[in-house]
């Protein structure tokens, strides 16, 4: 059994890509150059992943939003793509421990996934959080770049006051923040207001540098309010200064981040955040992971008695417990 920490379903789907194909008859049409497709439902199903984070993310900049409108109206249209797959019966939408837990008890099926935010811009302000949880989301991630609410990837800097007031509210609603790409400053007032979290997608800072990782005091403070992180299958994520035409990061590579992430808070805490298709595709994935369903190669570098814990359990434990 996998359960993945990350994946961009809605937002593959909203350029264009049809998951419910089989993945080689996504990628003789694929439209997005240069990032082929490795995720498919169908490629799901083959790894044995039976629950993933799927995001809600909406895409600032150039081709995306430029306001809280803008950022809103792609929310909402993933949401209800999501809604869509699950009236096909290609996913579930699970909103409870108790939700996950049943859907893991039936071997075959849709694919569960739990909602998360990636990036807190389409939310109005805190008191327009409980519209989003009633729709069903369980992660909020305030950052992806800056936002309205936090610093975060290559973007420097604190929690605005909205975004005080937004970790907060996740805080009293009892729904889980995600560190992933929260800048150092916006991550440690996060930790000072004091929701629970995890760290979706996140490799070590300790093998390579940049605030998009996570150093060890970070880690253990995810951990310390109970979360898991999720090892993320980017090239440039495992190995520093890798770029495109280079080959690409192994798998051991990648496991070295897993083993220093036990080492600092042991394997029970590290789970797959993979972000396969994530902005990314074949290209840039670890060697060996041609496809989604090659995800699981990553294990055979682990210690065995990590295997099943890394896979799904651990997250598992997470969600049955915290959601």
């Amino acid at each position: 059994m996998l359960i993945d920490g990350h994946l961009d379903l809605a937002w593959n789907a909203a350029q264009g890509r049809d998951l419910t194909l089989a993945l080689e008859a996504l990628r003789a049409q694929d439209p997005s150059e240069g990032a082929t497709a490795t995720v498919t439902f169908g490629e799901l199903r083959a790894a044995g992943t039976r629950v993933c984070f799927g995001t809600l993310f909406a895409l600032p900049g150039a081709g995306g939003y430029a306001d809280h409108a803008g950022a809103r109206a792609q929310a909402l249209a993933q949401l209800e793509r999501y809604r869509r797959w699950e009236d096909a019966g290609h996913v579930r939408l699970l909103r409870s421990g108790a939700e996950v837990e049943a859907h893991l008890s039936v071997p075959e099926g849709p694919i569960g996934a739990v909602l998360l935010m990636e990036g807190a811009d389409p939310i109005r302000d805190a008191g327009d959080l409980p519209f989003w949880v009633d729709a069903g989301v369980r992660v909020i991630g305030p950052a992806w770049g800056r936002t309205r609410y936090a610093g975060g990837t290559d973007a420097p800097g604190p929690l605005t006051e909205a975004g005080r007031e937004l970790v907060a509210a996740v805080r009293d609603l009892g729904v889980t923040l995600d560190a992933s790409h929260l800048d150092d400053a916006s991550f440690w007032e996060s930790v000072e207001i004091g929701p629970r979290m995890i760290a979706s997608h996140s490799n070590s800072r300790a093998l390579l540098p940049g605030n998009r990782h996570l150093t060890d005091e970070m880690a253990r403070a995810v951990v310390a309010s109970g979360g898991v992180i999720g090892l993320v299958f980017l090239s440039t994520f495992i190995r520093g200064g890798w770029a495109v035409g280079q080959p690409r990061a192994e798998l051991d590579e990648l496991a070295a981040h897993a083993r220093h992430y036990a080492g600092v808070v042991g394997w029970e805490a590290v789970g797959l955040g993979t972000d396969l298709d994530g902005g990314f595709g074949l290209e840039k994935a670890p060697a060996g992971v041609e496809r989604y369903r090659d995800v699981p190669r990553l294990l055979a570098a682990l210690p065995a008695s990590a295997r099943a814990g890394v896979a799904g359990e651990n997250w598992r434990r997470w969600l049955t417990r915290y959601l």
